[in-house]
């Protein structure tokens, strides 16, 4: 059983090796301990370190994120309500023949331009 667990832990290990992720944290510690001044979170210096933001880097990113998500919000119901108004679905209907015409005349087009010529 200590034998399976022994190799067990030595599988993750070699893991850990191979994928860099020892490698990575020992530079962060030792980045972290070189520090003379000690951040005051040597947790949020570690995440930093690996690439994540900062706690006010996050929070901001968040409240950015809830405003965009606000803005968005009210923007698409503007945009339904502008379509609503402009009745652009009876519309779309009545016109749908009138389009699928036009968008074979405008593939016609293309496939003239970029077709070879046929010697």
């Amino acid at each position: 059983m200590n034998q399976e667990k022994e190799a067990k832990k030595e599988a993750f290990r070699k893991y850990l090796e191979s994928s860099g992720v020892l490698d990575s944290l020992t530079k962060v510690l030792v980045a972290l301990y070189e520090q003379n001044d000690k951040p005051s979170s040597a947790l949020e210096f570690i995440q930093q370190k690996l690439g994540g933001p900062s706690v006010s880097d996050y929070e901001k990113l968040q409240a950015e994120k809830s405003d965009l998500q606000i803005k968005y919000n009210e923007l698409f119901a503007k945009h339904q309500e502008t379509l609503r108004e402009l009745g652009v679905k009876s519309l779309h209907s009545r016109n749908s023949s009138k389009d699928d015409d036009e968008r074979d005349v405008i593939e016609d087009e293309h496939t003239a331009l970029v077709a070879p010529p046929h010697h």
